[in-house]
């Protein structure tokens, strides 16, 4: 699993890599771990993401830090995209070593970088210390390799000492269990969109159906069709709010054939029916 800086340029002859990327929603790192942190940005599109033990939905405007050793992907929705069809996000990429260089360089960083040093989980910013980073990743994209070090530094404070995040991932632990759990989790996240059978999955696991059922009900609680049933619904609330398209299509996009049934399978687990979800939250 571990794939240090294979997706990234060598950061050896630069402080840090940033990486702007404008590209198509299909076009993204699959999933991947490296020795370094990761800051991501994401400008424009939405989707799921799996980061170490959690598997959530993602919208555009969020920041996201990883720290090292943590798997990681971002699988975007076909659907939310930039008026040339692209989705948009930053990234910097960089290493415990670059840290313990900017302490002994600037002493006044000891403070915040032992408190990121410190840091296991992966974490998602919000309130001001969002608005703040979103401003200076966007003004990074036009500057030049100096201007971009005195941004950076900037940044390094901000994520240090924010107060406003939550946990949007945890190091996984790695057992046979819990690698075969995400191996689920990502073929979930590779075919929620199309019919998925319980013979197919199980086969892909490397399992008899009633292991696999076992297996999974035993990990997660429930049962891989109710797992499963969620997601789906918890994909479609993210085209509910973030696309233009009918009810009829997201329906379709998030894996169900039957809009009756997807009316009443919504409304039971979120309390209201797509068209009132959608009118609530845009």
């Amino acid at each position: 699993m571990k794939q240090n800086l294979k997706y990234y340029p060598n950061i050896k002859t630069k402080s840090f890599h940033f990486d702007h990327v404008h590209i198509q929603w299909n076009q993204q790192v699959p999933l991947h771990q490296q020795q370094t942190w990761e800051l991501s940005y994401i400008i424009t599109g939405s989707g799921i993401r799996v980061i170490g033990d959690v598997v959530e939905n993602f919208s555009e405007g969020e920041i996201i830090l990883i720290p090292p050793n943590i798997s990681h992907c971002w699988s975007f929705d076909k659907s939310v995209h930039d008026s040339h069809g692209k989705i948009e996000n930053i990234t910097i990429v960089f290493e415990n070593e670059f840290l313990k260089n900017c302490i002994q360089i600037f002493p006044e960083l000891s403070v915040a970088i032992s408190e990121l040093q410190n840091s296991e989980n992966a974490v998602s910013f919000t309130g001001e210390p969002l608005q703040k980073l979103q401003i200076l990743l966007t003004s990074m994209i036009n500057q030049n390799g100096i201007e971009r070090i005195s941004s950076f530094i900037k940044i390094l404070e901000l994520i240090s000492y924010g107060k406003e995040m939550r946990i949007v991932g945890r190091p996984v632990i790695e057992s046979k269990k819990e690698k075969k759990l995400q191996k689920i989790h990502l073929y979930i996240l590779s075919n929620f969109q199309s019919n998925i059978t319980l013979e197919e999955v199980s086969k892909s696991m490397g399992m008899q159906k009633s292991s696999f059922c076992v297996f999974f009900k035993r990990m997660t609680g429930k049962s891989f069709f109710t797992y499963l049933t969620e997601f789906r619904i918890e994909s479609s609330c993210q085209m509910l709010v973030k696309t233009r398209l009918s009810v009829k299509e997201i329906c379709i996009a998030s894996g169900f054939n039957d809009i009756p049934y997807y009316n009443r399978v919504f409304k039971k687990i979120k309390g209201t029916s797509p068209g009132n979800y959608r009118n609530k939250h845009q």
